[in-house]
């Protein structure tokens, strides 16, 4: 990886009685970690010592959130496994089975579970989504089956989603916010990339991509304004056949990104998507860099 770059990991899920969510990203190279934009100050910084598994689960029992950066010794990976301190990732060739033992924060209590992720089909495209090509994306497997179970009695199935996001270059550098949704039935899922870059300009992906993984590029539906996240304000949107997109539920709130539920309407039929939006903007004012230690700690021993 080049000194600065990064790569990371993505999953969603919501439970067949949409009763519970979750999100894991698994980083090298923490795109959002304050220790590792301060590092990048430096030609030199190593996105290797710069490690994370953050978990975010959501729904009956409250929102739990973890996110524990760790250094170049915690990391230890080959082709079919990657560790980070106490948790990891496993593929086996028909699934990929995160093994979960972080600390929550900011009340710190232990979370330990595991997460079993099986795709439907796997897709082999790579896109990229900025002008000069120096950020690709892949939905590895956008129609899943998501298997939860916690030691704290957590226990749930339902359709999920993975993705693979990779840059040569800091996401600051390149852009200043976007929208991203997912909506996936037993038909498909269907997925809206929209970026703002640096200079103001717009990029976007509009796709469906079947079980198997096959992909169709179709005609992007006009765009949506959303309201605002209720507490931090961050600006939201989405793809809609008409302007009738709406929050269903906001699962995440943060100074610079949202994770909601969106419901709207995808060649004349209603949708619900799992949706971000992601200001680089806010992500770069002192304020949210003086604020992210406290929801992204950092252990410089295993």
């Amino acid at each position: 990886m080049t000194p600065g770059g990064y790569v990371w990991w993505y999953v969603d899920a919501l439970s067949d009685d949409q009763r519970h969510g979750l999100s894991i990203i698994s980083f090298v190279g923490s795109v959002f970690s304050p220790y590792y934009k301060f590092a990048r100050r430096s030609l030199s910084a190593d996105p290797e010592n710069h490690v994370a598994i953050n978990v975010a689960l959501y729904g009956d029992g409250g929102h739990r959130w973890t996110m524990t950066e760790r250094g170049r010794g915690a990391l230890r990976r080959t082709a079919e496994r990657f560790e980070v301190g106490p948790s990891s990732l496993t593929w086996d060739g028909n699934g990929l089975t995160f093994d979960i033992d972080e600390m929550t924060v900011p009340i710190p209590t232990r979370l330990k579970g595991h997460v079993r992720v099986v795709p439907a089909g796997i897709n082999r495209q790579t896109f990229t989504i900025d002008a000069k090509g120096e950020h690709l994306w892949r939905p590895i497997a956008p129609v899943s089956r998501v298997e939860v179970e916690f030691d704290n009695g957590l226990k749930w199935a339902g359709d999920g989603y993975l993705d693979w996001n990779s840059g040569v270059v800091p996401l600051e550098d390149s852009f200043r916010r976007w929208d991203w949704s997912r909506a996936s039935d037993g038909r498909g899922s269907t997925i809206f990339y929209d970026v703002t870059l640096k200079d103001g300009s717009k990029e976007g992906l509009s796709l469906f991509i079947k079980p198997d993984g096959s992909i169709e590029e179709l005609p992007p539906p006009g765009f949506c304004r959303l309201p605002a996240s209720p507490i931090w304000r961050v600006k939201r949107g989405t793809r809609s056949d008409s302007d009738d997109g709406r929050i269903v539920k906001t699962l995440e709130d943060t100074p610079f990104y949202v994770r909601s539920i969106v419901a709207s309407r995808v060649g004349g039929r209603p949708v619900s998507a799992m949706h971000e939006s992601l200001s680089l903007d806010r992500f770069v004012s002192p304020a949210v860099q003086f604020m992210l230690p406290f929801r992204m700690p950092r252990r410089s021993r295993w």
